[in-house]
């Protein structure tokens, strides 16, 4: 593994690079324009960007939201999202569908032939967040998942991070309400990272920028969260190029500035082996 500067440094040879969003790109209220450049310089040097996020939101809206944080819109080709991602999943199961998240996150069914109803008359459980994430925890949860449980109602999971950094707080996502409610013993769909159907989605639109298919060999991950980036990129065979200063940063130093040897043994115990990690993407 390398101790890098630049992101340059290292992407000769890969044809595409799957960038996460949150974390790496912006915080969620500012952006880091470092990460950015870094992108752009790739992509001019000839590489497919796509930036992969567990958003549970449509892309044009992604899209939206990076350019009022003031990321270039040069530093991608492409977004995919958990949210389209989801869509599919939603398309196959039950109509009549419970919606736990906020009304902002209801454009993840815009085109489907689906019907948002009370919990009471729901067949399925769409989850894209919590209510009010900057004061609610998945404890305020617990009863009503225990209700949805015990009519075995299986739920969907649009956004499988368990916690973001929003600024300087830990922010939890839909994942983490999917976990409790799996812990209790219920039925989870999930089609974001580190899943399948969402690299599946990266790469046909890395090959449709290229003209060719890409091999997974060729591909570089870039992400700072162990479960989904990290996770997802090695179980699709790329490369993966990780953040150290972000979501796990404590873990092995001060945010910001990690221990190198901490990391590498943190690195270890959980079985995984970067090409390369960064404090933050430049």
């Amino acid at each position: 593994m390398q101790f890098i500067d630049r992101l340059s440094q290292i992407t000769p040879g890969y044809q595409a690079i799957v960038c996460d969003v949150w974390g790496v790109i912006h915080n969620g209220e500012w952006s880091f324009p470092a990460a950015s450049k870094a992108l752009e310089k790739a992509g001019a040097d000839g590489l497919a960007v796509i930036l992969v996020t567990n958003a549970p939101r449509r892309a044009d809206r992604i899209i939206e939201q990076l350019g009022g944080l003031g990321v270039l819109s040069t530093a991608y080709d492409r977004v995919v999202t958990s949210g389209d991602a989801t869509r599919g999943v939603i398309a196959e199961g039950p109509r009549r569908i419970f919606h736990i998240g906020k009304d902002i996150e209801q454009t993840v069914y815009e085109e489907l032939d689906v019907e948002l109803c009370e919990e009471r008359e729901a067949d399925a459980i769409v989850c894209t967040g919590l209510f009010n994430d900057e004061v609610e925890t998945p404890a305020d949860y617990v009863e009503q998942l225990r209700r949805l449980r015990a009519r075995d109602l299986p739920m969907i999971c649009a956004n499988p991070d368990i916690m973001v950094e929003r600024g300087t707080r830990h922010i939890y996502c839909a994942g983490a309400i999917a976990r409790e409610y799996q812990q209790m013993g219920g039925r989870i769909s999930m089609a974001g990272k580190p899943h399948k159907p969402i690299y599946d989605l990266a790469l046909r639109e890395a090959a449709s920028l290229l003209g060719h298919e890409v091999d997974a060999a060729k591909v570089l991950a870039i992400g700072d969260g162990l479960l989904t980036d990290v996770k997802g990129a090695v179980n699709s065979g790329f490369d993966v190029l990780y953040i150290s200063a972000g979501i796990h940063a404590l873990e092995y130093g001060e945010h910001g500035r990690p221990d190198h040897d901490a990391l590498e043994a943190w690195l270890k115990k959980n079985s995984v082996t970067p090409v390369a990690t960064m404090p933050m993407l430049a």
